[in-house]
């Protein structure tokens, strides 16, 4: 089956922004406006199409990444609508890995809030080209121009102003279109479908000169043949002017800027626009590269349709009727139903039995895919999140994607034993559709315990364990994930000297531990002389020192920041082997740890407080209760926003005392910035009770 349209129309894009910026609501009106839907859902009414999930519509808060695709301008968008909330942000990380440009959305009171700095950080990191759109102009308190200097300020960027607000908060009526040098309007009787291009006033006349001045500049400096024309004084049409702007933002040199806001219907079709004109198609980004197995080289991939086949699994879904489907990004190649695919990661084939293409938690079945498209396949039973899928003739192993660890658990049991099996292979689900929650059995009380990125993520998924999977189970009180750490340099033996019938057992080391600054995790190095310890058992020294690691010495917490040095031992020419000194380095390090004045090690978390002037005193108070470090106080509009960092252990059920201080009319979004040495009163709690 031919393509419906060129791999040059197709556009694959995120939603990005921090909690509460706008961005099911934009994405609402994007739906609204293509024709994909017609009638604007909304959030509080629990009507929107991407927000489908129970928890989702209950809280107001998306959830889980959610995938559509729209037309526009003879475009296919491929779009997929983010979350904000940092709990969830492994649904950010594995959407901007597979997608080629994104939009992000700052709220014109707020600005640049924490998690709209780590959206935009892990975009970065992908290279990903991304326009700005400035939501919520007719709120109380907008400002674009304190925007755009954070954007300056807190993003290092180059914010390209393609547009300007005419009037601001209940006065914002429209945007001067700095291109075209018009004015537009929105008729607010059909939901702004239709909009007047008028002339710009004549109070607003200098300001739009001087920025079409400074954008001319920005887009001319990028580009030499545009250069030429601005500094000899000729004009430069709109397209050689679209034509500069795309390319700039293609290399990130600049970030074009649009404003308006999406509750009120402002402002969408010209960032659809922007996201047709300015963000790249598939082939406007370099090809796909990894590792061919077996030969150790690497091997790129264009993104065409005659190219071998090669996708990227980057999320698995729950179905109720075909147990789960895998989201997959198509880089090069065909792939059509029935086909047979390797599974490069887990050396396995799969049959693809069908494709779809998802509308939020719809679909509609189609026979093939192309190179460029985003879609989900059913019938893979083995593949996981960031598993390549390839041809089997013309393998290669795409790069794969990394998650943050978890910072806070919960012990979980079955109400009776009948309901262990459910139990297990709900955890075993949700475990493969989500690599942020992990589940482990305590040693100590034989508890399974589950983890997760913060509170709310946890509540979310043990409320979908009882409500969606219909689990019956207990859930205990959340627990904070500490860690351990060694304070100084300290030495110690390890022997393992056993004789088991006419068989002896022989290991002896000595090891140094030192430690290492916070986020180095560990490293291992070998000082020894090959006459005490031949090479062939020094790997299995460093393997049993990274196993210990993972149960401190205090209270059996995960150990980091240590530095192994192996310096010396001994062996025996019969008795010895890996095993023997494997169990020998246990001995020692542990010895070693308990002499370098072990510590215990506390999330900390980074929050950010919005809360009415009048009432600021409260929060400050409160938090200084809670062991919070103010790092910054802010005015935003009548209200004022404090940046701090807190334990973790400190801020359970901080929402509900927030809305008790600012009679509801506070916020805040928190994300774990590190760890840091827990105070004497913190560790004597802590040590020497079990983890649940």
């Amino acid at each position: 089956m031919a393509r419906k349209y060129g791999i040059e129309r197709v556009r694959n894009i995120g939603i990005m922004a921090h909690i509460d910026a706008g961005k099911t609501t934009t994405t609402e009106r994007i739906l609204f406006y293509t024709g994909k839907k017609h009638k604007i859902g909304d959030i509080d009414d629990g009507t929107t199409d991407m927000d489908w999930m129970v928890q989702e519509r209950e809280r107001g808060v998306t959830i889980t990444a959610a995938a559509t695709t729209c037309f526009w301008r003879d475009h296919a968008i491929h779009l997929i609508d983010t979350p904000g909330h940092v709990d969830f942000t492994v649904e950010v990380e594995r959407s901007l890995r597979v997608l080629d440009g994104a939009v992000a959305l700052f709220c014109a009171v707020g600005g640049v809030e924490p998690q709209s700095e780590t959206v935009w950080h892990q975009a970065e990191r992908y290279h990903i080209p991304r326009i700005a759109f400035v939501n919520k102009m007719d709120r109380m308190g907008a400002n674009f121009s304190r925007v755009i200097e954070m954007m300056r300020a807190r993003l290092g960027i180059n914010p390209l102003l393609l547009q300007l607000p005419v009037g601001a908060e209940n006065q914002f009526s429209g945007v001067v279109d700095l291109i075209r040098m018009k004015v537009l309007r929105w008729h607010e009787e059909d939901q702004g479908q239709t909009f007047d291009l008028t002339h710009i006033p004549a109070e607003l006349r200098a300001e739009a000169e001087e920025a079409r001045e400074g954008l001319l500049e920005a887009v001319a400096s990028e580009d030499d043949t545009l250069l030429e024309k601005y500094v000899e004084g000729e004009e430069i049409t709109e397209a050689e002017l679209l034509g500069g702007i795309r390319l700039a933002t293609l290399k990130n040199r600049l970030v074009p800027v649009l404003c308006g806001t999406a509750l009120k219907n402002q402002g969408i079709q010209p960032l659809l626009d922007a996201v047709i004109d300015f963000l790249p198609s598939p082939i406007d980004v370099p090809p796909i590269e990894g590792i061919v197995p077996g030969k150790d080289r690497e091997e790129g991939r264009e993104s065409n349709d005659d190219a071998p086949f090669a996708a990227l699994a980057f999320k698995i879904a729950r179905d109720p009727n075909v147990a789960k489907i895998v989201y997959c990004r198509i880089y090069s190649g065909t792939l059509q139903r029935g086909d047979v695919v390797y599974n490069v990661t887990k050396d396995t084939k799969e049959r693809v039995t069908r494709i779809l293409q998802m509308h939020a938690n719809k679909r509609e079945a189609c026979d093939e895919a192309h190179a460029g498209d985003i879609v989900a396949l059913v019938g893979l039973k083995n593949t996981t999140t960031g598993d390549t899928l390839t041809a089997a003739s013309h393998p290669i192993l795409l790069e794969s994607m990394v998650f943050p660890d978890p910072v806070i658990s919960v012990a979980i049991e079955p109400r009776s034993e009948r309901d262990k099996d459910a139990l297990e292979e709900t955890l075993d689900f949700m475990m493969e559709e989500d690599p942020t929650f992990t589940v482990q059995i305590d040693d100590e009380t034989g508890q399974r315990v589950i983890s997760g990125m913060g509170e709310l993520h946890l509540e979310i998924l043990t409320d979908r364990m009882l409500r969606e999977f219909q689990v019956n189970a207990r859930v205990s009180k959340l627990q904070v994930a500490y860690r351990e750490t060694i304070s100084q340099i300290a030495e110690a033996q390890g022997k393992y000297i056993h004789k088991i019938d006419d068989e002896g057992i022989y290991g002896d080391i000595r090891l140094r531990l030192e430690p290492l600054p916070r986020g180095m995790e560990f490293e291992f190095a070998d000082e020894s002389d090959e006459v005490d310890i031949p090479r062939q058992y020094v790997a299995a020294i460093e393997r049993g020192a990274r196993g210990t690691m993972s149960n401190g010495v205090l209270s059996g917490f995960p150990m980091q920041d240590i530095k192994v040095v192996l310096i010396g031992g001994s062996y025996h020419e019969t008795d010895s082997s890996e095993t023997a000194f494997e169990a020998a380095t246990v001995v020692a390090f542990e010895n070693a740890a308990q002499k370098a004045s072990p510590v215990l090690l506390e999330p900390i978390m980074k929050i950010q407080v919005i809360a009415p002037n009048e009432h600021i005193g409260k929060v400050i108070g409160d938090l200084n209760s809670r062991r919070a470090q103010i790092h910054e106080t802010e005015t935003v509009g009548t209200a004022e926003s404090i940046d701090a960092y807190v334990p973790l252990a400190r801020m359970f059920q901080y929402t509900t005392e927030l809305r008790s201080l600012t009679q509801g009319r506070g916020m805040f979004t928190m994300e774990f910035s590190h760890y840091d040495v827990a105070p004497a009163s913190t560790r004597d709690a802590v040590v020497n009770r079990p983890l649940f």
